[in-house]
């Protein structure tokens, strides 16, 4: 599997990576065997990137990850994690966290902490629960509504961790691209995790976002590219960034899935491929939650796509841009 440095500085990320939150229990419980073995039929694809959050599971991503991971040669995998919310145990482990999309009791709260004493204790708490000395890379976890704090206390934060040598690269992950944009241009971040603005279905990381990055050195980790499972699976029912998808938009899936086919050419396949086509994307981000779903990925990636299908999606209306 291709291997790319993210922006200008030395961490190395596989073109597919392994997301998380799927092992966290989002929606419905994973048991603990089918967690490690969508860890191992990911490392056994050749995939070298993981990234994780304390928000998935309320940290049970992050210590399953970890499990899964300590037998393996440190330095032959990169990690990733996030800051921002901290987690607080509850004097009662009452209910659910359904709430918040994961199947797990509710043992902690999330607080939102983009301090520069929440940043470092967010870190101390997640290399505790990962069992591991040293994280990759640290991405600011959707500061959507904590601009002031991220800018001013969470982003100085890291890039002293950074220059400590304590991570090897920082960045900020969120489902938008105008605040990952003003990352770009007023900080040194090395990389963004956009979460489903570049897609098949939503190019809108192409107007300003992708641009900025390539003309910057920096990378650009796409996460979301089958925008919750529309483009997984196009039916009624189907998903569109955690919501019901509009007809309009199963539609246009169903008329994507359409000229994919034509080409021989799974959606899913096509949906991977279509965001690395872009020279600052360093790596496509999939959540999967088991073995035969993290192998349909990698096979996925490694399908060929013709450079017409790309062609005929634009002559049909259906790519507003692409990289190339």
């Amino acid at each position: 599997m291709r291997q790319n440095t993210l922006g200008r500085g030395e961490v190395g990320v596989s073109e597919l990576s392994f997301g998380s939150a799927g092992i966290g229990n989002l929606y419905t419980p994973v048991e603990p065997e089918q967690a490690a073995a969508a860890v191992d039929a990911a490392w056994d694809a050749g995939i070298r990137y993981f990234d994780t959050a304390p928000h998935y599971g309320i940290g049970l991503a992050e210590r399953r990850l970890g499990e899964a991971l300590r037998s393996r040669p440190r330095a032959e995998y990169t990690l990733s994690t996030k800051v921002g919310r901290l987690l607080e145990p509850l004097p009662f482990a009452d209910g659910d966290d359904l709430g918040n999309g994961f199947a797990v009791r509710a043992t902690h709260r999330r607080v939102w902490d983009f301090s520069a004493d929440g940043v470092r204790r967010s870190i101390d708490d997640s290399l505790v629960r990962l069992g591991t000395d040293r994280i990759d890379t640290v991405y600011l976890h959707d500061p959507d509504n904590h601009v002031a704090e991220a800018f001013g206390q969470a982003y100085p934060a890291l890039e002293r961790l950074r220059a400590e040598g304590v991570v090897g690269a920082i960045g900020a992950g969120m489902n938008q691209t105008v605040l990952l944009t003003r990352f770009l241009r007023d900080t040194d971040i090395d990389v963004v995790l956009c979460a489903g603005r570049h897609t098949l279905l939503d190019q809108s990381a192409l107007a300003e976002l992708l641009p900025e990055a390539a003309a910057r050195g920096r990378s650009v980790v796409v996460g979301g590219v089958f925008n919750s499972g529309l483009l997984a699976d196009p039916r009624p029912g189907a998903t569109y960034d955690y919501r019901a998808a509009p007809p309009a938009l199963l539609e246009r899936a169903l008329r994507v899935k359409a000229v994919a086919e034509r080409h021989g050419v799974p959606l899913r396949a096509a949906a991977i491929a279509y965001p690395l086509r872009h020279p600052a994307v360093a790596s496509v981000l999939v959540g999967t939650r088991s073995a035969d779903e993290v192998q349909d990925a990698a096979d996925m990636y490694s399908r060929t796509v013709p450079d017409v299908l790309w062609d005929d999606l634009r002559a049909e209306g259906l790519l507003e841009g692409d990289a190339r």
